[in-house]
């Protein structure tokens, strides 16, 4: 019932498409299709209604194809209060339970690339260490200094994800971005610690007195500044409106983060280099004296 293309037809230097198609009268109604003709075997011509029965059905007006396969596509976002992550698995609950036999989904998009990341999650995390270490050592050129600093990472991490499960979120693709930001902001105030420890025994203090001198003096410093950063993304575990869910997860996690590690690591990192370093010193004594 419809045109179709034939060829080109060149006028006047100018390129026409040319289309065959039945006049209006003879196709206005589903029933004139009948009236088509087509060659037969032996060449005669012969209406089309005397080899086919034409009745109306319903059909959709557009069959789309997901990897060459004939798909639905289903386009939505999760309620409130709820993350993509959780409602990504809701829905795969939901496929596995109603889904007839043959039918399979696919994800694409943005939550295609949500669970491509999850399982990258762990890879970027561990770089994300290891440059981190790499530098403090070639800073400090030493392999145990950088390795009291990043003890600082658990802390943070404890906060990040307990502070999650507090406020019943998922660690989605935010949460993890917000996980590899602790790693360098939880080693920061370390590094005050452990740099200024270094330079009080270089001037020859004591392991113990150089520890606890540090952690005084710095104190300010670190307070200061983390919970700077603490109140600067109070707006973010505050949000509200469209994309609060994302805003929620990457501001919960730094925030729990950050007051963890804050805490904790003013007693728990001068207590590692007075234990780490303690023993490094009895065991190049030890060295001296065999």
């Amino acid at each position: 019932m419809g045109s179709a293309y034939i060829n080109d037809f060149d006028f006047n230097n100018r390129s026409y498409r040319v289309y065959v198609q039945a006049d209006k009268q003879f196709r206005s109604h589903p029933q004139d299709i009948g009236q088509y003709y087509v060659r037969s075997d032996s060449g005669a011509m012969i209406p089309l209604e005397n080899l086919v029965t034409i009745t109306q059905t319903a059909a959709p007006q557009v069959i789309s194809h997901y990897n060459l396969f004939r798909s639905t596509e289903i386009n939505g976002s999760a309620a409130p209060g709820f993350s993509s992550g959780q409602a990504i698995a809701a829905m795969q609950q939901l496929s596995a339970k109603v889904l007839p036999q043959g039918y399979t989904y696919e994800w694409s998009g943005i939550s295609l690339e949500e669970l491509a990341s999850g399982s990258t999650t762990l890879i970027l995390f561990g770089l994300g260490t290891l440059v981190v270490y790499l530098t403090l050592s070639a800073q400090y050129e030493s392999f145990v200094l950088p390795f009291i600093i990043l003890l600082a990472v658990p802390m943070a991490l404890l906060g990040a994800l307990s502070a999650q499960w507090i406020r019943n979120q998922q660690n989605d693709v935010y949460c993890q971005v917000g996980l590899v930001m602790l790693v360098g902001l939880a080693s920061k105030n370390a590094i005050l610690i452990v740099e200024f420890a270094e330079q009080l025994r270089e001037r020859g203090m004591t392991i113990l007195d150089a520890a606890v001198e540090a952690a005084r003096i710095r104190l300010r410093p670190i307070l200061m500044t983390s919970f700077a950063f603490i109140l600067g993304v109070v707006p973010l575990v505050t949000a509200s409106g469209a994309g609060e869910n994302g805003r929620h997860s990457v501001g919960t996690t730094v925030f729990g983060g950050m007051i963890m590690s804050t805490i904790l690591n003013l007693f728990f990192i001068p207590v590692l280099y007075l234990l780490i370093e303690g023993f490094r010193d009895r065991r190049r004594k030890t060295s001296r004296v065999v």
